[in-house]
């Protein structure tokens, strides 16, 4: 029974967590804490300007352009009655420190627990519990690094696991000129815990570049993101049985988005995740894989956002965000 349950549950994760990519445990890592992020494709590191407590999960040193003071919560629904629930406090100490809790919880709906001949013992909801702590630092006016520790627990059923990661990131941003710059190394470590004796699960390391540049006569931002740089063989996404060729590999790690500033408060954006459009189609998706979109509302002290994108073949994912600066 214990191997039919994991097994049940590695299938379904696999699917949430990335179209039906690289073989990972812990898929709340991967998952985005923005729909800002979700509705430019997902994978974006650069967006300084946001000022969203929830952009410094996708890059620590993002942490030190968020208010000084700044509540962050977000919920996203995912197939097959899953759902994404994350939380971000940040505070700021001086012109330089900032620091953040974090918290996360992906939930990947009721399954059936069965054993090894399919015979029904009962349901249970595996889910993936994510608890951190962040901090950046202003290096000078334009260069903020930043680093978050994160306690990562599995429970499936009876079974569970824990691991420990750490992302590192740095950032270049000229508010004057809108440009940014950044650089990541996300969930590095290890399970410490496994569900059973034996192998250990990968976490799953991302190494990402990406930039963000504001266009000069127009009220357009364009963000382009080079994600899991350390990938390059097919064996490391979903090709159906094919071998990737040299351009094709190279456009799996291209995640494009475009911000439209229709007021100082309103924003509309839209994604395009290449692999993840790939690996949908592959796997039978429509046309429309690998895009996404949304629009943020951002007042004063309080910011609302919403989200549009797929993350598996049986159904769309939406996403709500709000913020509070105190």
């Amino acid at each position: 029974m214990k191997k039919a349950l994991l097994l049940t549950f590695f299938a379904l994760s696999l699917t949430i967590a990335h179209g039906q990519g690289i073989a990972s445990s812990f898929s709340v890592l991967r998952l985005p804490a923005s729909t800002h992020i979700a509705a430019l494709g997902g994978e974006h590191i650069s967006l300084a300007s946001d000022n969203a407590p929830s952009a410094g999960f996708a890059n620590p040193a993002l942490y030190a352009g968020v208010e000084p003071m700044s509540l962050g919560l977000q919920f996203m629904t995912l197939p097959d009655g899953g759902s994404h629930f994350g939380a971000q406090y940040v505070h700021a100490f001086g012109n330089r420190h900032t620091a953040a809790i974090t918290a996360s919880c992906l939930s990947y709906g009721s399954m059936d627990q069965t054993d090894e001949q399919g015979i029904k013992s009962g349901t249970f909801t595996p889910r993936d519990i994510s608890i951190g702590v962040g901090y950046s630092y202003t290096l000078t006016d334009l260069v903020s690094g930043g680093a978050n520790l994160k306690f990562v627990s599995s429970q499936y059923g009876d079974y569970n696991s824990l691991a420990l990661a750490v992302d590192m990131g740095l950032n270049y941003y000229d508010p004057d000129n809108d440009i940014s710059v950044s650089a990541a190394l996300l969930n590095i470590g290890r399970q410490v815990k496994t569900f059973e004796e034996g192998e250990r699960q990968h976490l799953p390391f991302n190494a990402v570049i990406g930039a963000t540049v504001g266009l000069a006569h127009a009220p357009v931002r364009i963000s382009l993101t080079l994600s899991d740089l350390t990938r390059w063989k097919s064996k490391d996404y979903f090709t159906a049985g094919k071998k990737l060729g040299f351009a094709r590999l190279a456009a799996n790690h291209v995640t494009v988005g475009v911000d439209v500033l229709l007021s100082q408060t309103i924003t509309v954006s839209a994604g395009y995740n290449a692999r993840r459009a790939y690996e949908l189609k592959q796997a039978g998706g429509s046309h429309w894989a690998g895009l996404s979109g949304g629009i943020q509302l951002s007042l004063r002290r309080f910011c609302l956002g919403l989200s549009y994108s797929q993350y598996a073949l049986s159904a769309n994912s939406l996403g709500v965000n709000a913020s509070y600066t105190f």
